[in-house]
């Protein structure tokens, strides 16, 4: 498979994976990773971009629309939100640290944005957050830890 074909899959499944849309991106990298095709930090670098860049949609998608919070279609459960949201107010921005964490990680990017969180200091804890997540599953998985 051409590279750009794997490179562009795993940027595209971290991207969705990030987003309130259900999806795996950590079975693509390891995947990749195993196939021993690629450079490891190359695919921790794309695999990231497309996670921070879904979490930016939902910082964007909190910001935008917070006032359709009680709607059926709001993308995130109110329980989720509620959570997200007191662990934002009690950690503030620290918070951010925890949005590579499954379920609570996408409402504390939605809730980022509803709070209004400013955007390079949203940037910077999602990117450390998400992007250590993905070089511990590298390290990990390359025999490393």
């Amino acid at each position: 498979m051409p590279d750009i074909a794997v490179l562009g899959g795993l940027f595209s499944l971290a991207f969705v994976a990030a987003t309130i849309l259900p999806a795996q991106s950590e079975a693509a990298l390891v995947a990749a990773l195993v196939a021993g095709q690629w450079p490891p930090l190359l695919l921790v670098a794309v695999a990231s971009a497309g996670n921070v860049l879904g979490a930016v949609v939902n910082w964007a998608l909190g910001r935008g629309i917070a006032r359709f919070r009680h709607r059926k279609w709001f993308p995130v459960g109110d329980k989720a939100l509620e959570r997200a949201t007191g662990w934002y107010h009690r950690w503030g921005r620290w918070s951010l640290l925890l949005s590579w964490a499954p379920l609570v990680g996408d409402a504390l990017t939605v809730a980022a944005g509803v709070l209004r969180e400013p955007l390079p200091s949203f940037l910077l804890l999602v990117t450390i957050a998400k992007t250590g997540r993905y070089l511990v599953l590298a390290a990990i998985t390359l025999g490393l830890l």
